[in-house]
């Protein structure tokens, strides 16, 4: 069996061309362009390529993009002011704080300081509660980005037995919620689980995100199943490589998400659509 490769690469440039029809529309309608107001801290050169990517995904489907560095010294109620500041200013609709955070910040306290509302993260105690109940609200961009390949390629999630490798707070735990609302059984596994290998052959859904190279192995996977791999880990000779080991999964999953180019460019897609959403809801006269 050769998996069918869920491309994100291409999945993302349709996306963006929905999102820029959307958002010239909003323009028309309101008069006003959404924006995104990026806060990091300065020092960080993988924070300020990211910045850049975001800048350039702002610019190409018309959101404005401001972007708010702050000095590697400045201190946490400097940034806690910035965030608050932020998010009482009506000229901005959507806010992202760059984690993680440099050592000696405490990034919960900082996030508290955003407006829900504004979170197109996803990371706020408010949108995490909403999404456990099932209410909408701001979805952490990297798990939408991976459902949202597996809706495109119309893979059957009703009634499907998913296993999510990884309990983090923006990916694994989220995910595990966006399948249930899916209607799928869903098994959360972590560093805990005994047997993972057995765990994750019942699964016709493998999601990894765990951040350790190689660790879901062709053996460990059902035949026919489907993977969806948000790892992004960066080997000692420069390889970028995800949590599966694509060669020997490939042989036996029926669709596989590659590394790069699987999840990564449609969780940009996600950010941005996020902005667009916030928009929408303070045009409403949504306030948090």
């Amino acid at each position: 069996m050769t998996a069918l490769i869920l491309d994100g690469r291409a999945l993302a440039k349709t996306l963006r061309e929905e999102l820029r029809a959307e958002i010239q529309v909003f323009v028309q309608t309101t008069g006003v362009a959404p924006s995104l107001a990026v806060v990091k801290i300065a020092g960080d050169p993988a924070s300020e390529r990211y910045t850049r990517t975001i800048r350039k995904g702002c610019e190409e489907i018309g959101i404005v993009f401001y972007d708010h560095t702050l000095p590697p010294d400045t201190t946490q109620a400097v940034l806690e002011e910035t965030l608050h500041a932020l998010s009482f200013d009506r000229a901005v609709h959507g806010i992202l704080l760059h984690l993680p955070l440099p050592p000696g910040f405490d990034a919960s306290r900082a996030i508290a300081q955003i407006d829900p509302h504004k979170d197109v993260d996803g990371v706020h105690p408010y949108n995490a509660g909403l999404l456990a109940i099932g209410q909408p609200g701001m979805i952490p961009n990297t798990p939408a980005g991976g459902m949202e390949l597996l809706l495109r390629n119309n893979i059957p999630i009703k009634g499907q037995r998913a296993t999510v490798v990884g309990r983090s707070v923006v990916v694994g735990k989220p995910m595990a919620l966006l399948l249930l609302q899916e209607h799928a059984t869903v098994t959360i596994a972590h560093s805990r689980t005994r047997d993972l290998a057995a765990v994750v052959r019942e699964a016709d859904i493998v999601v990894a995100a765990t951040g350790k190279p190689g660790l879901i192995t062709g053996d460990m996977v059902k035949p026919g199943a489907v993977v969806v791999d948000f790892g992004v880990n960066v080997l000692e000779d420069g390889r970028i490589v995800g949590d599966v080991d694509f060669a020997s999964v490939a042989e036996v999953a029926s669709a596989i998400t590659p590394v790069p180019g699987g999840t990564g460019p449609v969780t940009n897609v996600m950010l941005l659509r996020n902005v667009l959403r916030a928009a929408r809801w303070q045009g409403l006269g949504v306030r948090g």
